[in-house]
Parts: C-alpha cells; sequence; structure tokens
C-alpha cells in the first residue's frame, strides 16, 4: 500500500511513521510534504496513492484550502490537535480523523476501518467545505496557558505572548519578562490561539502582531522580522506564507 504524508511538524510525521510500522499494515511512505501548495502540485504530477494522511494545519494554511483548488480522490485519515469543537464538525461529515498525540490503538482502528470500507471519505461538498473552514479559522477563546515554572506550572495570559517558538523538541513562549517551557507542540497551541492576533511564520514559530517591531524583504522572496526580546533567535516568514501574512497585517 502506497501512502502519503501531508503534515509540516517533523516530530509528529515521524511518530506517524513509527506508529505506521507497528502496524499490520504492509505500505510505503511515498513522500512527506508539508504545505498546501506543496501538497497540490505534488497531486498534479503524480499517481494517487492509496491512503493519505493529513493534518489540518499546514506552514501555509489549512489542508481543506487543498480541496479547493484540485480534485483529490483518494481515501483521507485527518490527524488534528484541534479541539473538540472541531472534532465534532468531522463526526457531523463522516471524516475520518485521528487526534493527537496519535495512539497506536486508534490508528489501528482507522486502519481497520479503511481496510474493510475502502471510502473515499474526504468528498466535501461546497456548502460543508465552507463550514469546516469557517469552523477552523474561527478565533478560539483560549486566555491562559500552563507553563512549567521551576518544579511546577503556573498559568500565564494568552495577552503576555509575544513570541512561540520550537527548540530541539522543546516549545518555548517568551513574555515581556521571561521565557517559558510549554508542554505542548507548536501545532496544538497555535490551534487554539486567536488568529486575529497570533500568526504561525513558519513550522515553528508563532508570533503575536502587537510583538512585531520592524518587517524587512529578506532574500529567496521572504520576510524578516523585529520582534521585542528577540533572544537571539531570527523569525523568518517562509516564503510559501508571506503573501498571507502581508494580508493578516492588514486585518
Amino acid at each position: 500500500m502506497n501512502i502519503l504524508i501531508v503534515e509540516d511538524e517533523p516530530r509528529a510525521a515521524n511518530q506517524l511513521q513509527n506508529l505506521l510500522s507497528n502496524s499490520v499494515l504492509d505500505f510505503e511512505i511515498l513522500i512527506i510534504i508539508d504545505s498546501v501548495e506543496d501538497a497540490v502540485t505534488w497531486f498534479q504530477k503524480n499517481t494517487t496513492p492509496d491512503l493519505v494522511f493529513m493534518d489540518i494545519q499546514l506552514a501555509d494554511g489549512l489542508s481543506f484550502e487543498i480541496f479547493q483548488k484540485i480534485e483529490v480522490t483518494v481515501p483521507i485519515i485527518f490527524t488534528t490537535a484541534f479541539d473538540q469543537y472541531a472534532i465534532e464538525a468531522f463526526k457531523v461529515n463522516s471524516i475520518d480523523y485521528l487526534l493527537k498525540p496519535i495512539k497506536q490503538n486508534d490508528l489501528d482502528a482507522a486502519l481497520d476501518k479503511f481496510s474493510k470500507t475502502k471510502i473515499v471519505s474526504n468528498f466535501i461538498e461546497p456548502t460543508i467545505l465552507k463550514e469546516l473552514l469557517n469552523s477552523m479559522q474561527t478565533p478560539q477563546k483560549r486566555s491562559g496557558i500552563l507553563v512549567k515554572e521551576g518544579s511546577g506550572f503556573v498559568q500565564i495570559r494568552v495577552s503576555e505572548l509575544l513570541y512561540v517558538y520550537s527548540q530541539d523538541s522543546i516549545t518555548f513562549g517568551v513574555t515581556h519578562s521571561k521565557r517559558y517551557i510549554i508542554d505542548e507542540t507548536v501545532d496544538q497551541l497555535f490551534s487554539s490561539l486567536d488568529t486575529t492576533k497570533f500568526y504561525r511564520i513558519n513550522r515553528g514559530q508563532i508570533i503575536s502582531k502587537f510583538s512585531i517591531q520592524k518587517i524587512e524583504s529578506y532574500f529567496n522572496h521572504r520576510v524578516k522580522l523585529s520582534l521585542t526580546n528577540p533572544r537571539d533567535q531570527e523569525f523568518i516568514v517562509s516564503r510559501q506564507k508571506t503573501s498571507d501574512f502581508k494580508d493578516w497585517l492588514n486585518r
């Protein structure tokens, strides 16, 4: 069986591959793709795989946007770190999903369902697709984040965050005065933030609109940002996201 993985978090992609290796499935991973743009290009140029695992939040937008650009006729198992409200949308529209962090028994159950039905579950009517996109883009009302401090945890306000970044598989959140360890992946955290105030500029960094001090053009059609309290971090908006980032600033 040929499998395509559409996932922008390397750690999540590696975990999925390990779980698949522990299953009874005889498979080959064709490629791992991390953006809407690259996924559209790949589908246009390659033979359809037998099964796709697809994350919702990709490097340059929501994976549902792929279906607005091209017709994809292949069974898809979505992976998501979104909350229960979003997951209910999947249930109503009969779309398979796995909640991150993915567990072996959940993956095995999804594969068993796929092997028995082989249903192309990603065919979405335009009106339903619009509802799903709106539900994913609706700002969440999360106001606090649990962070590590010493041997315990404290809660900080989301409004205090200047930016978030991942380093050596650890997620850090930076405020005006301190850097905290956040016990969530960048993917999980971003899914719960108000996207009118926070933007994921690349796979490993989220920035607050209010932390931006300077915006400069950068080579290869990218954008470089100067933020408050940078702590030896460079903030480069990926090429795929540059246009969308500029639109976000004007909202």
